[in-house]
C-alpha cells in the first residue's frame, strides 16, 4: 500500500488546481495546508510518500520516518531537504522541472515594459487626479524608453534564460549572454561578466545562488552600469545585494529594477528594498511561476514521479 503525505498544499494550491491525478497514482492521499518543521515528522508517520513544497525536512525529520522511501518536492530547489540523509536512509528525492518556464519569462518581461513604460508611476499619478489636473490632453512626467534596440543581458542562460532571450528578441531588443562571473575561457556565443555588465540596458538574473553568484550584483557592478540600465531579478534573492540596489536607485547610478525575490521570504524582518522612497522598483513577492498552468504542470510532474517510483524506473531524481 502507497500513502502519501502532503504537507504543505497551501503553497501551491488556491483551491483551482486538480488534484484527481495525484490521489489516484496513490492508495492513500492525506494533505495538510501548512505544516511546521516540529510537526513533519508525526504527520509523515508511516507514509512512503511525503510531498512537500517549502516544509523544511531535516536529518532528524528524515530519521524518525523509518517507513518513508519518497521525496517529492514540489518545486526544483530541494535546499529544504537533507540530502545526505536521504541517501543515508534510502530515501529518493525527485523534483520538479521547467514547469514554470513561460510564466517566468513573461513576468521577467512584463517587468522590463512596465519599468520602461513607467506604468506603474503613470497609474498611481492617474489614480491621485494628476490627470485631471492637467493642463493638456496628456502629461509626460516620467521619462519613456522603448525596449526595441536595448542591449538585454541574460546571467544564466539555462531554460529559463533562453525562453527570456527569445521573448526579447521578439520584441526588438539585442542580447547577450554573460559567461559565469570570474570564468578565465570564455564560451563561444557569450561575453565576459565584466565586460558585458558595462555595455548592457538590461540584465535579467536566471542563474543560481551559488558562492560564486552570492552579491553577485553589488555596488561595483552598480558602478560599472549605464545610468540608464536596469536590473530584473526572477531567480534567488541573494544574488543582488539589496542594500547596494537600494542605495544605486536612490543615487540614479542605475535607472530601474524589477524584483521578485528576496533573501528572506516572505520579508517579516523587513528589507532595504521596502523602503517607500526608492524610484522606480517594482516588487513582487515571488510569484513569477504561479500561473494555474504552471502550478498544475507541477501537480502532473508529481504524479509522473510518483508512477515512475512505483515502477522502479524513477524520474527527476536529484538522489537517490
Amino acid at each position: 500500500m502507497t500513502r502519501a503525505v502532503l504537507l504543505d498544499r497551501e503553497t501551491l494550491d488556491i483551491g483551482d488546481l486538480d488534484f484527481t491525478g495525484l490521489e489516484s497514482s496513490v492508495d492513500e492521499l492525506v494533505t495538510y495546508d501548512q505544516t511546521s518543521a516540529h510537526d513533519a515528522a508525526a504527520r509523515i508517520g508511516d507514509a512512503r510518500v511525503a510531498i512537500v513544497n517549502k516544509v523544511v525536512l531535516s536529518a532528524d525529520v528524515i530519521e524518525a520516518c523509518p517507513a518513508l522511501e519518497l521525496i517529492c518536492v514540489l518545486a526544483t530547489g530541494v535546499n529544504n531537504i537533507d540530502l545526505e540523509a536521504a541517501q543515508r536512509c534510502g530515501v529518493t528525492v525527485v523534483n520538479c522541472r521547467g514547469y514554470g518556464t513561460e510564466a517566468v519569462s513573461q513576468h521577467a518581461i512584463a517587468m522590463m515594459l512596465a519599468l520602461h513604460t513607467r506604468l506603474v508611476d503613470y497609474h498611481q499619478a492617474v489614480r491621485a487626479g494628476r490627470w485631471e489636473q492637467a493642463p493638456h490632453f496628456c502629461f509626460l512626467d516620467y521619462p519613456i524608453r522603448e525596449l526595441a534596440g536595448r542591449m538585454l543581458l541574460v546571467v544564466g542562460h539555462g531554460e529559463l534564460g533562453a525562453a527570456v532571450a527569445h521573448k526579447a528578441e521578439c520584441l526588438g531588443m539585442r542580447v547577450q549572454i554573460a559567461e559565469r562571473p570570474g570564468a578565465e575561457i570564455v564560451r563561444p556565443g557569450r561575453v565576459a561578466f565584466e565586460k558585458a555588465i558595462a555595455e548592457t540596458d538590461v540584465a535579467t538574473i536566471h542563474c543560481p545562488l551559488t558562492q560564486a553568484t552570492h552579491d553577485l550584483f553589488n555596488a561595483r557592478v552598480f558602478g560599472r552600469m549605464k545610468p540608464d540600465a536596469m536590473i530584473i531579478n526572477t531567480a534567488r534573492g541573494g544574488i543582488v545585494n539589496e542594500s547596494d540596489l537600494a542605495d544605486a536607485l536612490r543615487r540614479g547610478t542605475i535607472a530601474g529594477a524589477g524584483m521578485d525575490v528576496l533573501t528572506e521570504e516572505p520579508p517579516k524582518n523587513g528589507n532595504p528594498l521596502l523602503a517607500a522612497d526608492i524610484p522606480n522598483l517594482i516588487m513582487t513577492p515571488h510569484s513569477a511561476w504561479g500561473s494555474r498552468t504552471a502550478r498544475q504542470r507541477i501537480v502532473s510532474q508529481t504524479c509522473e514521479n510518483i508512477t515512475a517510483w512505483k515502477d522502479q524506473a524513477p524520474v527527476r531524481v536529484v538522489t537517490g
